[in-house]
């Protein structure tokens, strides 16, 4: 029944777009924080956007500015809208839930890769 499916990633050039998708069951959803993280080739896992159940956000300093993170309770799903892309945002992106019993869960990811 617990789940996080992310999607939505591609190919895409720099200066171009992509929105990501976490669908998550409820039970590690409703009220709790959604997170974002990425983790490039051969580099750890990192942090990208974060936003609590009351819609509060928060983000990393490299992608303030360009991505924004939302949330629709009605569908327990979590968007990450990428604009601006740079090479350096190609990673494996991820969602994460701040539930604790669940907050070491991971999904399979989507690949976003960012060409010059």
């Amino acid at each position: 029944q617990v789940q996080l499916v992310e999607s939505g990633g591609g190919l895409v050039q720099a200066g171009g777009s992509l929105r990501l998708s976490c669908a998550a069951s409820g039970t590690i959803f409703n009220g709790y924080t959604i997170n974002w993280y990425r983790q490039p080739p051969g580099k750890q896992r990192e942090l990208v956007a974060s936003i609590t159940g009351r819609g509060s956000t928060n983000y990393a300093d490299s992608v303030k500015g360009r991505f924004t993170i939302s949330r629709d309770d009605a569908k327990n799903t979590v968007y990450l809208q990428m604009n601006s892309l740079k090479p350096a945002d190609t990673a494996v992106y991820l969602c994460n839930t701040g539930h604790y019993s669940y907050r070491n869960y991971w999904g399979r990811g989507t690949q976003v890769t960012v060409s010059s």
